[in-house]
Parts: structure tokens; C-alpha cells; sequence
């Protein structure tokens, strides 16, 4: 196994909520900040990036344990493993509990959609700075 890049994990954290801000801001205009929480505005970012650091931590260990000789020579494993996570894993539980919380379908498609994006976004920062 080769070692984490931090770098590329603090980064990748980052640029994912920054596309949440795009997202629900002036992409989708969803009227609603990334995370919502009766905590405010600010602290609801706060948690957003911890919940992305977490994530991307994930995907830097993982790609440490691919080892950087396979991913030189598979680039598409940094899109493979990041978007199947977010497709396979984190779309279908946030789904399930918006449903079940009686949410509007079009604000699931826009919350899937978001993970998705934000899940590639990070394997796109893992893979430039491999």
C-alpha cells in the first residue's frame, strides 16, 4: 500500500462542497444551502466539509491500497471507484431516506445527482494529482 495523498484528500473535501454550493445555488437553484440544519447556514457548511473530508479520506486510502502502479496503468479506476461508491452506495441510502421522509421526487433526482458530481469531482482531483 502506498501512502495517502493528504494533499489531493484536503482538495478533493474542498472542491466537492464547492460544487454543492454551485449545485444548489445557481445550478439547480434548489433553494437550499448543501446540508440543512437548524444549526445555521455556517455550520452547516462546517459539517458539510467534514462529511466530504471523511469521504475523500475514504478514496485516498482506497487508491493508496490500489497502489499507484495500477492506477498509472487503469486511469479510469480513480472514476470507477469514486462514482460507484457514490452511485452504488451513498445515492441509493439518501434515496431510500428521502423517500421515506416523504420528499419530492425532483429534489432526490437533484440530491443524487449532487453526490454523483461531487463523488467524480474528487476521483478527478485523485486522478490529476496521482
Amino acid at each position: 500500500m502506498g501512502p495517502v495523498n493528504w494533499i489531493a484528500v484536503i482538495l478533493a473535501a474542498n472542491l466537492a462542497v464547492a460544487v454543492g454550493i454551485v449545485w444548489y445555488g445557481p445550478l439547480f437553484r434548489a433553494g437550499r444551502p448543501v446540508l440543512e440544519g437548524p444549526r445555521g447556514q455556517g455550520k452547516s457548511y462546517l459539517a458539510t466539509v467534514v462529511v466530504m473530508l471523511l469521504g475523500a479520506a475514504l478514496l485516498g486510502h482506497n487508491f493508496a491500497r490500489i497502489g499507484a502502479a495500477t492506477l498509472s496503468a487503469k486511469p479510469w479506476l480513480y472514476f470507477m471507484m469514486s462514482g460507484g461508491i457514490a452511485l452504488f452506495f451513498i445515492i441509493p441510502a439518501l434515496w431510500l431516506m428521502a423517500a421515506r421522509a416523504g420528499g419530492p421526487a425532483r429534489a432526490r433526482w437533484i440530491d443524487a445527482g449532487y453526490w454523483l458530481a461531487a463523488y467524480l469531482t474528487m476521483g478527478a482531483v485523485f486522478w490529476a494529482l496521482g
